[in-house]
């Protein structure tokens, strides 16, 4: 209160609520008051989500020098009054009373926005969230790429099996995002209710386009992004080593939250049905042939393999965070999910250890390799061949990267060389690869010669005259 305010009630003789209503006329004349029925209002009632922006720029350029930009706040009051009076209704949201083990929520979030990098290099994913919406007991998990019905399925279930059963009815959105045409979409829609028969749940969805109807999951992304960079802050810095360490912060995060859930929870879980005996099915199959190049082709990304497989044709299950390569029924090969890259390049999961052995061989192929930059397993490495190229000969520099390469794949020195290559970049000088072999992996030392002394034959004939007394 201001000191004026103070005196002004210090000294008055009645209480506000005695005094004489407010004015209720007008100061100066209403500036709009010659088009507000002509101009304004029919368009307010023919688009009805016109701002009062949008009405006095075209007021400006209607009636030049008229209608300056100070009359915007003096408008948007009008535009509001005349909306409380006669515009149109208004959505009514309404909140909802929620049952123990009756619904549990799923929904995908993008995370790109945190800034997270993994290895150095950004790391672009999502993140699939499942919500009991009565306790608000949640699970997360990471997913790379697109929500897909394997990232669904996995997820789903992961989140079930932690929580210790199943509620009555599985809500979701239209998730689009797992399928690119209409068979793909009917082919999602079928395995999707499989799925729900299999755990005995009824699917529902919420209408396309209207994400508060998911209102129980779709307000948690909010909470539980926001932590999640709180978390980052907390730590410092948003560099990861691999992406189990990311999953694990994660993890950590949705544990913490879930402890101010827990009474809750415990009352839900008497409420959950139990769970089938087994998981379903939470990948899908595709077929593909290792070509010379020891590679092959899986919905638009590359994937190497050991050159053993080369020219069989693997039957491969896509899990939501990898893929396994069968081989008449037995398990031959198994590595990460790759991600299809925008714009119809085709993704890169290439492994250089399936390489090295080749490139030994024949180290001059390493130059003009297509997929070459895919193959650097840290940036340590990509940054000594730019060196390595500048420096010396074609020839010296292709074999000096396939021994480097060699040397962090068969002795499992990948990470210390890569530290010692940043050294020796930061010196400006250039490895020496014999000495780096001397130092990580040193040859076995020879075996020493020994002789042995072949006794005389008589000897045995004594110990046999000791045996017959």
């Amino acid at each position: 209160m201001s000191v004026r305010t103070a005196r002004r009630v210090e000294h008055a003789t009645q209480l506000p609520s005695q005094r004489a209503a407010a004015r209720d006329w007008r100061t100066r004349p209403n500036p709009f008051a010659d088009v507000w029925d002509s101009e304004i209002v029919p368009l307010l009632r023919s688009v009805a989500k016109l701002k009062a922006i949008t009405l006095l720029r075209k007021l400006q350029e209607d009636h030049p020098d008229r209608f300056p930009d100070s009359m915007r706040r003096t408008l948007e009051r009008h535009i509001g009054r005349w909306r409380a009076l006669e515009g149109p209704g208004k959505e009514v949201f309404f909140p909802q009373t929620y049952q123990p083990g009756i619904r549990g929520l799923s929904d995908f979030t993008h995370m790109d926005k945190l800034g997270v990098t993994i290895g150095g290099a950004a790391f672009p994913h999502m993140l699939y969230h499942f919500v009991l919406a009565f306790s608000r007991w949640e699970y997360a998990n990471v997913v790379e790429g697109a929500g897909s019905f394997t990232a669904l399925a996995a997820g789903l279930q992961n989140a079930l099996w932690q929580a210790g059963g199943c509620p009555r009815e599985h809500r979701s959105d239209s998730l689009s995002a797992a399928f690119r045409n209409l068979q793909e979409e009917q082919d999602f829609t079928t395995r999707y209710n499989a799925l729900l028969v299999h755990y005995g749940m009824e699917g529902t969805r919420n209408n396309r386009g209207l994400g508060h109807e998911n209102g129980s999951v779709e307000s948690s992304h909010r909470y539980l992004k926001d932590q999640i960079d709180q978390a980052l802050e907390l730590r410092g810095y948003r560099e990861f080593a691999d992406r189990a360490g990311y999953d694990e912060f994660v993890r950590g995060v949705v544990m913490r939250r879930n402890r101010r859930n827990a009474a809750a929870f415990n009352v839900e879980r008497e409420y959950l049905r139990d769970l089938p005996e087994h998981r379903a099915t939470d990948f899908t199959e595709e077929e593909a042939r290792v070509t010379r190049s020891g590679t092959f082709i899986v919905l638009g990304v590359l994937y190497s393999a050991p050159s053993r497989l080369i020219g069989h044709r693997m039957k491969i299950r896509l899990y939501s965070d990898r893929l396994d390569c069968y081989l008449s029924g037995a398990l031959v090969h198994s590595m990460a999910r790759g991600v299809r890259v925008c714009g119809g390049r085709l993704g890169h999961v290439l492994d250089y250890r399936h390489f090295i052995d080749s490139l030994k061989r024949k180290p001059q192929a390493w130059r003009g390799l297509v997929f070459r930059d895919e193959l650097f397993p840290r940036e340590a490495y990509r940054r000594i061949w730019e060196q390595l190229d500048a420096r010396l000969t074609p020839r010296d520099a292709c074999k000096a990267m396939v021994g480097l390469l060699e040397l962090a794949a068969h002795h499992g020195v990948e990470a210390i060389l890569a530290d010692r290559l940043d050294a020796l970049l930061l010196a400006g000088e250039l490895p020496d690869l014999d000495q780096l072999r001397h130092e990580f992996a040193p040859r076995q030392a020879q075996c020493p010669d020994v002789v042995i002394e072949m006794p005389s034959v008589a000897i045995y004939d004594t110990l046999l005259d000791e045996v017959l007394a």
